[in-house]
């Protein structure tokens, strides 16, 4: 099950079609899905989480807790809108698709891909561009 939890006065634009996505994702990788958490809130509020959890004393645009049992995953993905909103126009695209790429960015933790090496990066990075495609 996946819920869109709200920290923030932001509102995600048509929750059925995004849920039904990623339930799709999910399933297109190989995973079961469990209970899915997406928590939208600002920067203080993830910053906050940030030095908490992981003492990082940083801005961030989100952090997951993952707590999947082999391929069902479980998880809390939290999203900083103001930080989202400063990368879409650094990187020059419209918030929503950044939004999105942030959100499907975090279910990909998930199904097991990582983004620590400049391959890792390459294939994560695929990854969420083929699933933004399968979105339109």
């Amino acid at each position: 099950m996946i819920s869109f939890n709200y920290e923030t006065d932001f509102k995600l634009e048509d929750e059925a079609l995004v849920s039904e996505w990623i339930s799709n994702t999910i399933a297109n990788e190989n995973c079961n899905e469990g209970e899915l958490n997406y928590i939208f809130c600002d920067d203080d509020y993830l910053h906050k989480l940030n030095v908490q959890f992981l003492e990082h004393d940083t801005l961030t645009d989100i952090i997951s807790f993952d707590y999947s049992v082999g391929k069902e995953l479980h998880g809390d993905i939290y999203i900083s809108v103001e930080r989202v909103a400063d990368n879409a126009k650094d990187f020059k695209v419209d918030v929503s698709e950044e939004l999105k790429r942030v959100m499907i960015h975090g279910v990909l933790h998930y199904c097991g891909y990582k983004d620590k090496t400049d391959d890792e990066a390459k294939l994560m990075r695929d990854k969420e561009n083929y699933y933004l495609k399968a979105l339109t």
